[in-house]
């Protein structure tokens, strides 16, 4: 009782020391608070040391239990805090063992400060390879504790964290029910768990990066009454445009290399319990009755060599009503619970980080967007410098005492959205896309621009249509290799060689380049980009990938966002689509189904509208404005075999004319 009095003494003295304002007094300055969060979340804490207790069993509701490691803070040599403490809960695929190793890594004294400070020395400006900083600065951003889900600062500030393997990964029982609705269940019956433990004072908030953040946008989706508050790191929202199917092609570099780890992370055993004579005899006939979650479906994708062969479980995955679909597809407009949501421009879900902001029906004071530079891999990279974002554990310890512990630190004012306009720097805007922003249409021109001699074609963009009509050809090819695409969908890991993650000049000898004058004053782009194609096909389908390219005067072409889609696939649900008042899409939505298909005959002309991720960016006077077109994105994403066949990987054709021209549906805040 005490020690518990102690740490109840200490927690306030920590919040009168970073000079918490109260409704009745003047709110500081926001760079004052953000600043005060960090000392806090640095500082002394009440606690000097954490409990762990490992492999407890948790029953679900079916009888399969699921294990969970247990965090509590504690004092050095004494008692684990008995008052109850709000409670943290962490769900993920990953196994908790390769969560715990880190963490015990971590919680060597010096190591963690020693790592930390060769991360900051470490200087690769001038080289090749910035690309490699920029992952390496993912560790000082609070990516480890906010990803994997264990912070100790946190928890000795006087928080529990339960965290648990999801059903039928790392020691939990059942078969992998990959974000289906039994999975689901768990949740929010581990949620229900947590709250009514004597050592927690029944409230609940989640944490964790990319799949566990999806599990909590799913949790707090008409959130059970004890989840208070969420802070997912890089969630998806729509894993079919994500990830699983970018516009309508099956993804082939983070797909069979996520399945690959998840599956064979849970076929690591409990060798703890081997050693005591405990072991899950269940668990092991489990996981060898399901060795290879998926892998059924990802080698039917690739392989089906025809739409008449679709066996009935990739038919299934391309089913809007499926089982598989409703569980990869999240329904923020029903998220009830404060959500902070962090996302990267170059994520693989990118595309979900402003449109699940935007859903989710809470007022500004209740939900927060962080949008960094980053990929899957370095998510909070470039945060807790002068004019950055807190790192992503200090906004998440203050997201948390808002809303767990009533602390008035200012948290709700922070924002709404603050992302790193690319081109620019960190900016904070009131909503997204920017207010002032119009979409405009710039029509691509076959004109010579004279910016893009290697490529297959130079043509321009022009704010009128094109004077002269005339055919393009564009054949697939490999270029794309070596591209931002690439790094995007390999999480980031071969974002190191600048030469094609921020230069698009080696991509681009395989593809038809429309690029712009220079802008005369700074031009901000923000929102969602719509490319409108008309296309000719020699086969019965066609595979077809834009990127948006900011152009330096030097040259440099780099990507600032991409879309795709497959030709048979280009049907619109115009209930999910959005459209600017010149009627033109500004986000078209592809359902991506088997019902959805149209017919692409060879030699007819086939409109194409082509959804690009949402971006915010600055062209700087004297850059340009580029759109790639490519035959392609290989090894991004290639269509789904029998679509795949049926293109025969024939050159394909865009056409250029003034009576139906192709254009991208812009949005900028002033005319190009």
């Amino acid at each position: 009782m005490i020690r518990s009095a102690i740490g109840a003494v200490a927690v306030v003295l920590a919040v009168v020391a970073v000079g918490v304002y109260h409704p009745s007094s003047q709110q500081p300055d926001l760079t004052v608070l953000t600043d005060r969060w960090t000392e806090l979340h640095d500082g002394p804490q009440p606690y000097s040391d954490v409990n762990i207790q490992w492999d407890v069993p948790i029953a679900m509701s079916d009888g399969v239990v699921l294990k969970a490691n247990v965090y509590r803070p504690a004092q050095t040599g004494g008692a684990v805090e008995s008052q109850p403490l709000p409670t943290i809960v962490n769900l993920t695929p990953y196994t908790k063992l390769l969560t715990n190793l880190v963490d015990s890594a971590l919680a060597i004294p010096g190591l963690q400060p020693l790592t930390l400070d060769l991360v900051r020395r470490t200087n690769v400006s001038g080289t090749p390879y910035t690309g490699f900083g920029d992952l390496l600065h993912a560790l000082d951003g609070g990516t480890v504790q906010t990803v994997l889900g264990i912070d100790r600062k946190l928890i000795r500030s006087g928080y529990n964290l339960v965290v648990v393997d999801v059903r039928g990964t790392g020691f939990s029982q059942g078969a992998w029910d990959t974000l289906g609705e039994r999975e689901q269940l768990d949740t929010r019956e581990v949620i229900d768990w947590a709250a009514v433990q004597p050592w927690s004072n029944g409230k609940v908030a989640m944490s964790g990066g990319s799949y566990a953040g999806i599990n909590q946008l799913r949790a707090a989706e008409d959130a059970p009454a004890p989840l208070k508050a969420i802070f997912p790191v890089e969630p998806g929202s729509d894993l079919m445009r994500d990830v699983v199917a970018p516009g309508g092609g099956i993804g082939t570099t983070f797909l069979p290399m996520w399945l690959n780890n998840v599956n064979q992370l849970k076929l690591i055993p409990d060798v703890s319990s081997m050693l005591k004579g405990t072991f899950d005899w269940q668990w092991f006939h489990e996981r060898m009755s399901d060795p290879g979650t998926h892998f059924d479906l990802l080698a039917q994708a690739l392989l089906t060599p025809t739409l008449e062969d679709v066996p009935p479980a990739l038919a299934a995955a391309l089913d809007a009503d499926s089982p598989f679909r409703r569980g990869i597809l999240g329904h923020p407009e029903r998220v009830n619970v404060p959500a902070f949501v962090y996302g990267g421009w170059h994520d693989i879900f990118a595309n979900s980080a402003t449109t699940l902001y935007n859903a989710i029906p809470l007022p500004d004071g209740q939900k927060k967007l962080v949008v960094g530079d980053t990929y899957h891999a370095n998510p909070g990279a470039g945060t807790g410098v002068p004019g950055a974002p807190p790192r992503l554990d200090v906004l998440q310890r203050a997201w948390f005492d808002k809303w767990l512990k009533d602390v008035d630190n200012g948290i709700e004012g922070y924002g709404p959205v603050v992302v790193w306009e690319q081109g620019g720097g960190w900016t904070t805007l009131e909503r997204f896309p920017q207010p002032g922003v119009v979409h405009r249409r710039v029509y691509l021109s076959a004109q010579a621009s004279g910016t893009a001699g290697d490529a297959v074609h130079d043509g321009s963009l022009t704010a009128t249509g094109p004077a002269d009509a005339q055919m393009l050809t564009v054949a697939p090819g490999l270029t794309t290799i070596c591209s931002r695409d690439t790094a995007q969908a390999s999480a980031g890991l071969s974002a190191f060689v600048d030469r094609c993650t921020k230069d698009s000049r080696v991509a681009e000898r395989n593809a038809l380049t429309f690029t712009s004058a220079p802008v005369v004053e700074p031009t901000v782009i923000s929102g969602p980009i719509n490319v409108h194609l008309n296309t000719v096909h020699d086969a019965n389908d066609g595979y077809w990938n834009v990127t948006v390219n900011d152009v330096a005067p030097d040259g440099t072409s780099r990507v600032l966002t991409t879309g795709q889609l497959t030709a048979s696939m280009r049907a619109v649900d115009e209930s999910k689509s959005t459209r600017s008042p010149s009627g033109d899409y500004t986000a078209p939505h592809n359902p991506i189904t088997l019902d959805s298909m149209l017919p692409v005959v060879p030699g007819e002309p086939v409109a194409l509208d082509i959804a690009v991720i949402p971006t915010q960016a600055v062209l700087q006077p004297g850059h340009r404005l580029r759109i790639d077109v490519f035959a392609g994105n290989s090894p991004k994403a290639l269509a789904f075999r029998p679509m795949l066949n049926n293109t025969e990987l024939k050159p394909q054709y865009l056409s250029i004319d003034p009576d139906a021209p192709s254009f991208v549906n812009l949005p900028t805040d002033r005319p190009l």
